[in-house]
């Protein structure tokens, strides 16, 4: 499906329709020289809609510098958390906000708009019965250190979404909440701050633990051999797999290569699966894009590489559901020449008898 740097995918159900939101963060300005942070950042939020032959454009939101997209539900209603990064086509405006938006029985219309600097990623998720709502964002640029701002969580009241407690942070990129030895963990990811695990303590989240000291981007979580694990994925060095141990997560085994950019759990008929998207390697002034992405399977107590599939500038992965077996949608926002006009990929999941 051709998409322009394509920075997430976020497939869900809708009013009996089966729908993919892929937020972009820009389009390829004609005469301009190919530059991964540069392009023209007023873009729109594609609505893919999935047909009996695949998925095609069904609408398109005001999203600029679109980088994540999050569908969840409170009670009957529906909404659509879109992130935006930046606007305009250099210089950039990083402080703009995000918007969140609510589906009205016939579109989503703006219910809530957050002030922000750079955001990457939301994540809903919900914790003690309450519903929380949080912000991965900020860059550590020359000349942003008195405008960077902290993620932010925030939680619904009933009415809208009120700020609940900041998370430091330089570059954040991801969140992942999960549960593990009967804690509610939320963990985040961030480019130049350590990556940390808070932990639900009651009333707040807190400091549970470092997982990567830089470059984090990712995190999946798993039960196997009895045993809870947490991978998190790094941009520029090793991933890491933990395992927990009854107190924190421990080491357990480094996957090979830098470049991972995201995660996503696979439960096959033959065990359990892990997709890995890598997004570049070298510096963004000279990045290779044209990447092998991974897909392990756990096996002997370790992820062992069964497969590798192309990506180009991979940028996200999330599972669908089907009768069928799982379908796997995956993102790519860079060309093997760094434009930003790339195809989003829908893949069919199968495993040999």
């Amino acid at each position: 499906m051709p998409t322009s740097a394509a920075r997430a995918v976020e497939p869900f159900q809708l009013g009996g329709m089966s729908l993919l939101a892929v937020p972009q963060l820009a389009v390829d300005v004609p005469g301009e020289p190919a530059a991964m942070n540069g392009g023209d950042s007023d873009t729109e939020l594609v609505l893919l809609r999935r047909t009996a032959t695949g998925y095609e454009r069904f609408r398109t939101l005001p999203v600029p510098g679109g980088e994540d997209a999050e569908f969840f539900t409170i009670g009957e209603r529906a909404f659509l958390a879109t992130a935006s990064i930046r606007r305009g086509r250099g210089p950039y405006e990083f402080g703009i906000d995000s918007v969140l938006y609510e589906w009205t029985g016939s579109a989503f219309e703006h219910f809530q708009s957050f002030a922000g600097f750079a955001a990457k990623q939301w994540r809903h998720f919900t914790v003690a019965g309450q519903h929380f709502l949080a912000l991965a964002q900020g860059v550590a640029l020359p000349g942003t250190e008195k405008v960077n701002r902290p993620s932010e969580i925030y939680r619904w009241d009933g009415t809208r979404f009120q700020p609940f407690q900041e998370i430091p942070s330089r570059w954040a990129y991801n969140w992942h909440a999960f549960s593990a030895g009967g804690n509610d963990f939320l963990a985040h990811a961030d480019h130049v701050t350590p990556s940390r695990l808070y932990r639900w303590d009651g009333e707040r989240f807190a400091v549970h633990q470092d997982l990567a000291e830089h470059h984090g981007r990712a995190f999946a979580s798993f039960t196997a051999d009895g045993a809870d694990h947490l991978l998190v994925a790094c941009l520029a060095g090793p991933s890491r797999l933990l395992r927990w141990d009854g107190a924190t997560f421990v080491e357990h085994a480094e996957l090979d290569w830098p470049g991972a950019r995201e995660l996503a759990v696979i439960h096959g008929r033959h065990g359990l699966y892990v997709v890995r998207v890598n997004f570049i390697l070298g510096t963004p002034a000279a990045p290779t894009t044209a990447l092998t992405s991974q897909l392990y399977q756990w096996q002997d107590g370790k992820l062992a590489v069964v497969d590798e599939f192309p990506t180009s500038g991979g940028t996200d992965v999330a599972v669908i559901a089907d009768e069928r077996g799982p379908l796997v949608a995956v993102s790519n926002a860079l060309s093997a020449d760094v434009r930003f006009a790339t195809d989003t990929v829908v893949y069919r999941f199968t495993e040999s008898d």
